[in-house]
């Protein structure tokens, strides 16, 4: 599948390198044709999202169509990333999946008054950690209709 002619771009924002392979590997074996970004913190994050620093290159580090933000990642914690997204007018229109290992009745409240559109706890189990990426992956780029981002 493609969105508005082209692969999906997906920015994981995630600092646990085993996360990031489960991740890819998910994705790889997806149906979905996508282009995964991975940044490691919160400021890697805002300056890939901002065109900042050596992401200054649109061409090859595209604004992403949807955004996973692990919470407890290093610099600027996740909650910090969404305020920022939610801030900039055209951020805010990229929907932001929170992936985390937090169950804290708190972050989940404050993620979603942070713009957050899901809150997903991560799996331990490495074959449910593949469903879960997989099916964050079909529901946003097959059921949802999301608005194109500006490129």
């Amino acid at each position: 599948m493609v969105v508005h002619g082209r692969p999906v771009i997906i920015l994981l924002v995630e600092d646990d390198q085993g996360d990031q392979e489960l991740t890819r590997r998910a994705m790889m074996h997806g149906k979905i044709k996508n282009d995964l970004h991975i940044v490691e913190n919160g400021e890697e994050a805002l300056d890939y999202l901002s065109g900042r620093g050596r992401y200054r290159d649109r061409e090859k580090y595209p604004l992403p169509d949807l955004i996973l933000l692990d919470l407890n990642i290093p610099r600027l914690d996740g909650k910090q990333v969404l305020k920022a997204v939610q801030a900039d007018p055209v951020l805010r229109r990229i929907p932001v999946v929170v992936l985390t290992t937090s169950y804290q009745d708190a972050d989940i409240q404050q993620a979603y008054e942070s713009g957050a559109k899901s809150y997903i706890v991560k799996p331990v189990d490495i074959d449910q950690f593949t469903r879960v990426v997989q099916a964050i992956e079909e529901y946003w780029f097959q059921i949802v209709v999301l608005p194109p981002v500006p490129r």
